[in-house]
Order: structure tokens, then C-alpha cells, then sequence
């Protein structure tokens, strides 16, 4: 393994009826020009309309930490309560590759 290890998060989230596309775009928009992040890919379900995933790839666990203080991820946060359905899985991962 690497001498620094980057530090990984995948979850799934389900959207209310008809909100997926809304969330999505609320959460894109809170994680820009967020130091540290190195990859925030959004993956849709064949099926089902309102679920996706969300794999993130940090360069350290800290970095996701400091973000979750900036005042965008907090507004992102709030605005995203009213879309979501819930959170039904949520795995810290160690990602292997070059995310540099």
C-alpha cells in the first residue's frame, strides 16, 4: 500500500418520488471547490428512479472532515432535508489508484 492512503466513502441515497434529479443537483452544487475531494461521482439506478450512489474519494479522512464545517456543505445540507427519502448504506472504503 501507499505510503498515505486516501480515504473513500460510498453511499446510497433514495430521493422522495420525483426528486432524485432535484437532490443530486443540490448535492453537486454543496461539494464544489471543496479541497480535498478528488472524485464525487454520482452513479443512477437502472431500477429504481428515485436511488444513487455516491462514491467519493478523499485525498485523507481530515479533508472530509474540514468540509463538513465549510458553510456550503452546511447549506447544502439543510437544503437537500426537505429531498431526500434516506440513506440506506454507508461504507468508508480505502481507494486504491492515482487520484492526484
Amino acid at each position: 500500500m501507499a505510503e498515505k492512503e486516501n480515504w473513500g466513502l460510498l453511499g446510497r441515497m433514495v430521493a422522495k418520488p420525483g426528486k432524485r434529479d432535484e437532490l443530486i443537483a443540490a448535492l453537486q452544487e454543496s461539494s464544489r471547490d471543496v479541497p480535498g475531494k478528488l472524485v464525487y461521482l454520482i452513479q443512477l439506478e437502472q431500477d429504481d428512479p428515485d436511488a444513487f450512489w455516491i462514491n467519493e474519494v478523499w485525498a485523507d479522512k481530515a479533508s472530509y472532515d474540514a468540509c463538513l464545517t465549510m458553510p456550503q456543505v452546511g447549506r447544502g445540507m439543510e437544503a437537500i432535508q426537505s429531498l431526500v427519502a434516506g440513506m440506506e448504506h454507508r461504507t468508508e472504503t480505502v481507494p486504491l489508484g492515482d487520484f492526484d
